[in-house]
């Protein structure tokens, strides 16, 4: 899978990117990231983008010749490299797939007033070959080339950073452990928060005992269709205490269901 990031501080990403768990899958040829720095775009001695809005206001807002231009630049080298890659297929023999027009890559926008990203949405977005991401800077990027080249616009959360940066490295982290091959563990990615919409489970290690505090009976008991039933249970409960509104969408048994509604119930009778 490759991810495309459009920023004004490429290190900044490259250097969040390039460790643990999505730098080992970069180098192992599963994950391509790139930045793109898009100063390297603004046609000035100073490689400035930003300039005053119209209308007025307070801060700067980005240009929209830099961003289209790098934008430009990186949608040849995506078609120049998927061309390339078919030619690669049919020097070896193998059949050209017949397909319709060729699929836009999708560019996201990171944006408080996209959609707020949850695990749904990187399970999407992991079923894609190319991922752009355009992170906004100042007061934001002029609404013309947003119109003219953003797919998604997509939120992080209620709250306003400085820049696209953090909420791009937060995205490509969570899709990229959708992307087969990435954890060492692949069934890992099946079972961890979100995933039915329920919150994980409690986990232990070793020692059995820790400050007077020991690992529950159950798993040490070998019993594993005892211990999977004891691991669902703990989701709904610690679901229905600390993310109540994930339960809407849950897959419940009508047991569970019993099960949720008792806890919200004392949750509700202790405050």
């Amino acid at each position: 899978m490759n991810f495309y990031i459009m920023t004004l501080f490429p290190e900044m990403v490259m250097d969040g990117l390039n460790t643990s768990i999505i730098g080992r899958a970069v180098n192992k040829g599963l994950l391509s990231i790139e930045a793109l720095n898009i100063r390297d775009y603004a046609f000035n001695k100073h490689h400035s983008v930003d300039d005053y809005p119209y209308g007025g206001g307070a801060g700067m807002l980005m240009q929209a010749e830099p961003v289209y231009q790098c934008y430009d630049a990186l949608a040849r080298q995506i078609t120049e490299r998927k061309a390339k890659a078919t030619e690669e297929k049919l020097a070896s023999g193998e059949k050209k797939e017949m397909s319709g027009e060729q699929k836009r890559t999708r560019v996201i926008y990171l944006s408080p007033q996209g959609k707020t990203f949850n695990q749904s949405m990187a399970e999407e977005f992991a079923q894609e070959e190319d991922l752009v991401f355009l992170c906004g800077h100042y007061e934001g990027i002029d609404e013309r080339v947003l119109e003219e080249i953003v797919t998604d616009y997509v939120s992080i959360g209620d709250y306003v950073l400085t820049g696209g940066e953090l909420p791009a490295m937060i995205m490509i982290d969570a899709i990229s452990r959708l992307v087969p091959g990435v954890l060492h563990n692949d069934v890992s990615a099946e079972f961890e928060s979100f995933q039915d919409n329920l919150l994980e489970y409690p986990q232990y290690s070793r020692p059995e005992v820790w400050h007077d505090r020991k690992v529950p009976e159950i798993l040490m008991s070998g019993h594993h269709a005892n211990i999977e039933k004891w691991r669902r249970e703990q989701s709904v409960i610690r679901t229905a205490k600390n993310r109540p509104d994930l339960l809407e969408k849950a897959e419940l048994t009508d047991k569970e269901r019993i099960l949720a509604a008792q806890i919200q119930k004392e949750m509700t009778k202790s405050e």
